[in-house]
């Protein structure tokens, strides 16, 4: 029997090794953006739907309101402080699913661009992993949904990243270990989200989990949602209400 811990580490590395196959999608093949920009909308309605009724509601349960509610305002003001930062060193549009898209929209010269965009994959990545690690302490059980919608929240970040760093001229061997990297740390966070607050008071796991669903809400509306709309128009909307149906019934059903 494989330890939780090291289960939350391979849940994690699981969900990050999205952005590895994104590279390698955004390096050797050319997506069409709608399609990429229409899992956007899709891996949003399931993240807001992870994120009500896996983080939030668990949490409430747990800890109650007002440690739910600290921590998420909180994960929120943090999460929008550090990409308030990163925004003005390239990656405030990392989401997007190609990279005449991001250069278009980028004011700053896509010098240092690949690592203002690892920096940016790193804060949307670690409260998304933190939080698949934490799932296990309620009951031993992965949030699986939660999983999905990490994945495919990191898909096309990936994608956009190899497309724009191929473009700055950088080496496929330099992308590709960058993103495996930050897998990695994907796979230690979610590790660390378990054994950090394993034996934690109901109040302190539930402002966790609050902080995570906070910062994850904050980057849903910052990075995924305007270029899910971009893409695909007025089908955002539907499409990602068929990612929430989705992950609604197959948490309740599960």
């Amino acid at each position: 029997m494989i330890p939780l811990s090291i289960q939350a580490g391979l849940w994690g590395l699981l969900s990050g090794s999205a952005l590895l196959i994104g590279a390698a999608i955004g390096w050797f093949v050319a997506m069409p953006r709608k399609a990429v920009a229409g899992i956007m909308a899709f891996g949003s309605g399931v993240l807001i739907s992870a994120l009500s009724f896996e983080l939030m509601d668990e949490a409430w349960k747990q800890g109650g309101f007002l440690a739910v509610g600290i921590g998420f305002v909180s994960g929120a003001t943090v999460y929008t402080a550090l990409n308030f930062a990163l925004a003005a060193h390239g990656a405030r549009h990392r989401k997007r699913s190609d990279a005449a898209s991001r250069k278009q929209h980028d004011a700053v010269a896509p010098t240092g661009n690949s690592a203002s965009l690892a920096l940016g994959a790193l804060i949307d990545g670690v409260p998304e992993s933190i939080v698949i690690g934490t799932s296990l302490l309620a009951g031993g059980a992965i949030g699986w949904v939660a999983v999905a919608a990490v994945f495919l929240s990191n898909l096309p970040e990936g994608l956009s990243s190899a497309a724009g760093a191929r473009h700055e001229g950088k080496s496929a061997g330099f992308v590709f270990a960058l993103w495996a990297g930050i897998a990695l740390v994907a796979g230690l966070s979610s590790f660390a989200g378990f054994t950090l607050f394993d034996g934690a008071s109901p109040q302190v796991l539930a402002a966790v989990q609050g902080v995570a669903a906070g910062a994850i809400l904050a980057m849903i509306i910052d990075t995924m949602a305007p270029e899910a709309f971009e893409g695909t128009h007025d089908f955002a909307g539907l499409i990602a209400v068929f990612g929430f149906l989705t992950a609604f019934g197959l948490s309740k059903l599960a």
